[in-house]
């Protein structure tokens, strides 16, 4: 059986409807400007905040120094072979995203996520030229003249310095903020720059301007991870019908108050929704959970005299319980069960086993491999002798008088050069420059016949020359052939 052919002129194909969110007022409004000022000044400020870290190290407290593989956060410095410090911050984030959907549902997009920072950030542009919702929706509707013209020009063009300057905070977290931004101005910055401010701007411009709720519904994957994590018991934004239907009109409800439920189908609800869904249709995967259709709510709840709460964060669970008149479970009781503490503490003993090892490194490192050409020489007095090529990391920021020592190897003796003549020293001091790496190349001799080649085994170790107690080593097993 095959399914009926569309009527002539059908499409699948809907065009977007214009979101003009409606201002409101109230706590969770609040909420969203405190954390949206925040947000925004961590973002722009934090590049020009300033870090002593003695004369061998950039001054900016917060750098991704690509040119020269350093992660520079106020007092920490993460190199390269430390990468596991920025993999373990990411695996925080991820479980903390998993702890805040489980308890509080959406709230990361409602009140955090950069679309939605920087989406609310150009609606209350478009507010402050255009007006709100209704004089919007005349504007959009009206035809193109010299009135509506200049008010989109004047809008886009504080939407494009507002872009300009997202994408010119971004690339200052990889140079230093003051040098960089010099440069952009006299045109001598690197073309990389200019490529990434252009990017970053145009991308603002166009998600915060343009496609605004679309980036949430279909661009972005994690509303459909957010979906299928929730469960009954999650605190979401929720309408509680069983308290609102039937609707009916003030006048309706005050005729009949036993046919009509608390909503007077206001719509005001979807009239502040930035993404323009009906929260009386439930849960869905368009709502961000931002809450301000419970401050419009609330307000109209306040003038028509009826109880708050209409819409509510409420678990599914206890909007049950309240329907069959009972009392929904204590706020506290609701965030912190069985699911919610498991996640609290795979992200507490993450973070605290990155502070303990942050803690407890070295600043010292070594690493050497071992010269294969040749694979060996041996000497007029019979030992046998090695090459290795040295790499001594001081991963502090200034100069590092070290001592690499030789650990075992019964008999043997090392040296730094070329020269044969040499005495029985089992150690050689090196000058590591602040925060580099030294690369030096040693010979390791030992007597031949001591043993057979392959029980032969010692260890190179760099210590502080200075007392400062770090020091790390590197084996070598078999290491004369």
């Amino acid at each position: 059986m095959t399914a009926p052919a569309p009527a002539k002129g059908f499409s699948l194909y809907a065009k977007r409807e214009p979101v003009f969110p409606k201002a409101v007022s109230g706590n969770f409004r609040r909420l969203k400007w405190a954390i949206m000022a925040v947000t925004l000044t961590i973002y722009y400020v934090t590049p020009w905040l300033r870090w002593d870290r003695g004369p061998y190290a950039p001054t900016q407290a917060v750098l991704v120094d690509l040119a020269h593989r350093r992660f520079y956060m106020f007092g920490i410095e993460i190199w390269p072979h430390e990468f596991y410090y920025v993999a373990g911050l990411l695996i925080m984030a991820g479980i903390g995203l998993f702890l805040l959907t489980s308890a509080v549902g959406r709230a990361w997009c409602g009140y955090a996520c950069p679309q939605t920072v920087w989406t609310d950030l150009f609606q209350l542009i478009d507010r402050l030229v255009d007006g709100d919702r209704n004089a919007q929706f005349r504007l959009h509707a009206a035809p193109w003249g010299p009135g509506k013209i200049a008010r989109r020009l004047v809008k886009w063009a504080i939407w494009l310095l507002i872009s300009l300057a997202t994408g010119g905070a971004w690339v200052f977290y990889f140079a230093d903020a003051p040098q960089l931004a010099g440069q952009l101005f006299n045109g001598s910055a690197a073309p990389v720059a200019y490529s990434a401010i252009l990017v970053l701007t145009l991308t603002t411009f166009v998600f915060g301007g343009f496609m605004r709720e679309q980036v949430c519904i279909y661009m972005c994957p994690w509303p459909r991870i957010q979906t299928a994590m929730l469960d009954e018991k999650s605190l979401i934004v929720t309408y509680k019908d069983m308290r609102g239907e039937p609707r009916g009109s003030v006048k309706a409800a005050r005729a009949e108050p036993d046919k009509f439920g608390d909503c007077i189908d206001c719509d005001q609800c979807v009239a502040v929704c930035p993404t323009g869904i009906d929260i009386r249709d439930g849960a869905q995967v368009g709502c961000i959970t931002c809450a301000l259709c419970i401050d419009a709510c609330d307000a109209v709840m306040a003038q028509v005299g009826r109880p708050r709460g209409l819409i509510d964060y409420a678990t599914l669970a206890d909007a049950k319980v309240e329907q069959a008149g009972g009392k929904p479970a204590p706020l506290l009781k609701t965030i912190f069960r069985a699911r919610t503490l498991i996640y609290l503490g795979l992200w507490s003993a993450i973070g605290l086993g990155l502070l303990f090892t942050l803690g407890n490194r070295t600043r010292v490192d070594i690493s050497a491999a071992q010269e294969r050409n040749p694979r060996f020489v041996q000497l007029s007095a019979g030992d046998i002798r090695n090459a290795y090529s040295i790499n001594i990391s001081n991963m502090e920021s200034r100069p590092r008088q070290m001592r690499v020592a030789m650990e075992g190897l019964a008999g043997g003796h090392m040296w730094q050069g070329e020269s044969s003549e040499h005495g029985p020293e089992r150690a050689i001091d090196v000058t590591v420059p602040a925060d580099s790496v030294a690369r030096v190349t040693v010979f390791v001799a030992a007597p031949y016949g001591n043993g057979h080649s392959e029980d032969f085994h010692f260890t190179l170790r760099a210590l502080d020359r200075e007392g400062g107690g770090d020091n790390h080593a590197v084996t070598f097993s078999r290491p004369l052939e």
